[in-house]
């Protein structure tokens, strides 16, 4: 895989990732909770997940590429918060929107 499909596929799994945890009321998809809706901070938690998961996967093909380009601390608040803005949709859909 070249450098320009793996960082589409990394952009791609992100916004999927960051829009999962809006989308059900399990927890991470797999756990059926035992109240009627997930809490904010249930969807907050597996935000922080799926985004330190798709950073590994972004490691992980980084790293079939070449070598792996050390990052600073800045680098990962960039992503953290494109991982946040990518789950706006989601939220906008689970918070916003009148459910009629």
């Amino acid at each position: 895989m070249d450098v320009n499909a793996s960082s589409w596929l990394v952009i791609l799994l992100a916004v999927m990732a960051a829009n999962l945890p809006f989308v059900n009321e399990k927890a991470f998809c797999l756990v059926p909770l035992k109240t009627a809706r997930k809490p904010f901070a249930m969807r907050l938690a597996e935000l922080a997940v799926l985004y330190a998961a798709i950073g590994g996967i972004g490691m992980a093909l980084e790293s079939r590429i070449g070598t792996v380009f050390p990052q600073t601390w800045e680098f990962y608040w960039v992503a953290a918060f494109a991982f946040l803005v990518f789950a706006f949709p989601g939220f906008v859909v689970r918070y916003l929107r009148k459910h009629r």
